[in-house]
């Protein structure tokens, strides 16, 4: 059974020819392509329509006199079910089309006008959107070849690329990436050390962006930017250690892989004619992690996390060879992975349209001696945080996570008392912690 999406419109006939054209046009400037019908309900009801030639010749003759850009759709009677409806098939990159003077947009099953602003920035996608079919000026001297020779390995063990690595050439070519030795501009950023890609991370005393504590500048391939970016956000923030099992678990207080899918998805997904960095800013109370490139007209993060969106690339190359090697996920799932992974460690992430770019933001967790306002020394910290997860925790294991002594534990145990941070009710056996808020 058909159904009414972004790709395809049903209308109960002909005598809703205008609304039809605006959905034509609404479509193509989406997606370029896809069909209407007349003849079927909103619902899915098939109810058939009167078909002539004359009725043919009509809609011909409307779609011609309306829409420009001009198109060249098939029109056609077909048989659904036992009735008689009109498929009209219609494509067109020569976006953006206008229905008697006024441009329109697909949203889900719906059709909305566009304002300047985003009539603008439809043209300007347009004009960008060749970026990666763009011959490059470097040569395959200039890739390095250790980083292909290593993403291939990962592809194949991923199941997603059924080829070896014999030279830096055929690899290219194989990968779409370049034609004889002419490389694109997506091989260029891909594995390139020498490329426009750049990210800025920095690290600030406070909660705004006025004192620095940290900068620094990532440039080169985009696996390495990438490597190099997750690295620094794990060096800088939190860990706390749990005994699982007699083994030593390092737990960070934001899920790592959580924000490395906000980092890939913001090489991947970014615009790379607008020549600016990507940002990584880490505050006292938050991650911030922005792409400069705007988010899919009239969609929002919800639209993803919901699962009810596709995948959208801005650069398919470059999303298709960072899927193979398993970066990413084709189906627009990033962003629905990144609030499942933190809501499971009960983190608050939040994703902000802007009006140049979008960001993920990560909220930290408060430390515990900060919720309480005092000045402790790291381990004393430490040991609050413990003993509020495992109030039987023993001073032996609380010895053997901090990797100190347990003359050393029980010193700052004793400092925490003396500040009324913390008390012992019971007996030392069978007795447990209690933290003092």
């Amino acid at each position: 059974m058909i159904k009414e999406s972004e790709t395809v419109e049903f209308k109960k006939s002909t005598s809703e020819l205008k609304e039809a054209i605006i959905s034509i046009v609404s479509i193509l400037n989406k997606h370029r392509k896809g069909e209407l019908y007349f003849g079927i309900k909103n619902d899915g009801s098939v109810i058939g329509q009167q078909v002539s030639e004359k009725t043919l010749r009509t809609i011909s003759d409307e779609l011609s006199n309306h829409v420009e850009p001009k198109i060249y759709p098939k029109i056609e009677s077909v048989k659904i079910g036992k009735k008689d409806c009109i498929r009209v098939t219609f494509h067109g990159e020569n976006y953006p089309y206008f229905a008697s003077g006024k441009a329109y947009i697909r949203i889900a099953d719906t059709n909305r006008q566009l304002s300047v602003k985003e009539l603008e920035s439809l043209i300007l996608r347009k004009n960008r959107r060749d970026f990666e079919n763009e011959p490059s000026g470097k040569k395959i001297s200039d890739v390095n070849n250790k980083v292909l020779r290593k993403y291939i390995g990962r592809g194949k063990q991923s199941g997603r690329i059924h080829f070896s690595y014999d030279n830096v050439k055929n690899t290219l070519q194989k990968l779409g990436l370049a034609k004889d030795s002419r490389l694109n501009k997506a091989a260029e950023i891909l594995f390139c050390d020498n490329n426009q890609l750049e990210v800025q991370a920095a690290v600030f005393a406070g909660t705004e962006k006025v004192t620095f504590l940290d900068i620094q500048q990532f440039k080169g391939n985009l696996f390495d930017v990438l490597e190099r970016s997750e690295s620094y956000i794990k060096e800088r923030i939190n860990w706390r250690a749990e005994i699982k099992g007699f083994k030593r678990e390092e737990i960070p207080e934001v899920p790592i892989s959580a924000m490395r899918e906000a980092i890939v998805n913001s090489l991947c997904h970014r615009d790379y004619a607008v020549l600016d960095s990507n940002k990584i800013a880490i505050f006292k109370d938050r991650i911030e992690i922005w792409n400069p490139g705007e988010f899919p007209e009239g969609l929002t993060p919800q639209d993803f996390i919901s699962g009810k969106e596709k995948s959208y690339p801005r650069n398919p190359l470059i999303a298709d060879v960072l899927y193979k090697s398993k970066d990413i996920e084709k189906w627009g799932s990033g962003l629905k992975r990144i609030c499942d992974e933190c809501h499971a460690k009960n983190v608050k992430v939040k994703f902000e349209l802007l009006k140049r770019g979008y960001q993920v933001v990560f909220y930290r967790p408060e430390k515990l001696g900060e919720k309480l306002g005092e000045k402790l020394g790291e381990n004393q910290m430490k040991i609050l945080e413990l003993i509020s997860k495992d109030h039987h925790i023993s001073i032996t294991a609380l010895s053997k996570i901090l990797e100190i002594s347990t003359t050393a534990v029980e010193n700052n145990i004793a400092k925490l008392k003396q500040k009324g941070l913390l008390k012992r009710i019971g007996p030392d056996k069978g007795g447990h912690w209690e933290v003092m808020k």
